[in-house]
């Protein structure tokens, strides 16, 4: 639940994400990002996770959150979103993507989700290449290329790769556009 408040503020600014909008994070872990989101005014901010455990966190620091009703959880992965089509205008994976397992359905299922002119945005920490064990868990600047390729790759019509400072590291993004 700590150091993720900057990530949450980077995935905002950058997918501009504000009233109107439906928002899912995907592995969304505590919370902290679909929060921020509701708290910034968002019609719907849902959280996706695997993890049963995080689900539950997640809910309990909901409960004390001023706008919990314009927030949902959901058990899911991304390569099975459990999420209709088109049910959202933005969605983000914050400092999840290394954990996908299958980069292409993931990819595809995200498109699924999002309706015409949806902006998806993929945040993760700033590695070396070189780096093995949790240090590698994040991009090197070839991994995220490789990343924006394969989204365009998908269908996206844009994607943008990004460096940002997000608190107290760096990260890169991918940010993606719908048709």
């Amino acid at each position: 639940t700590l150091g993720r408040g900057g990530d949450a503020d980077l995935a905002l600014r950058l997918t501009a994400a504000g009233p109107g909008d439906d928002v899912v994070d995907i592995g969304c872990g505590p919370g902290v990002a679909v929060r921020r989101a509701a708290g910034r005014g968002v019609a719907s901010a849902v959280g996706v996770d695997p993890s049963a455990e995080m689900l539950h966190v997640a809910r309990a620091l909901t409960r004390v959150s001023r706008r919990r009703s314009a927030v949902r959880y959901l058990e899911g992965s991304v390569e099975a979103l459990p999420l209709g089509e088109g049910a959202v205008s933005v969605a983000w994976s914050i400092a999840t993507v290394h954990h996908w397992r299958d980069l292409d359905a993931g990819l595809a299922e995200v498109r699924r989700v999002l309706r015409p002119g949806g902006r998806f945005l993929a945040v993760e920490r700033l590695v070396d290449p070189s780096a093995s064990g949790h240090a590698s868990h994040g991009w090197s600047e070839e991994q995220a290329e490789l990343f924006a390729e394969r989204c365009l790759g998908a269908g996206f019509a844009k994607a943008e790769v990004g460096r940002d400072s997000s608190g107290r590291r760096e990260v890169l993004t991918v940010l993606a556009r719908q048709d």
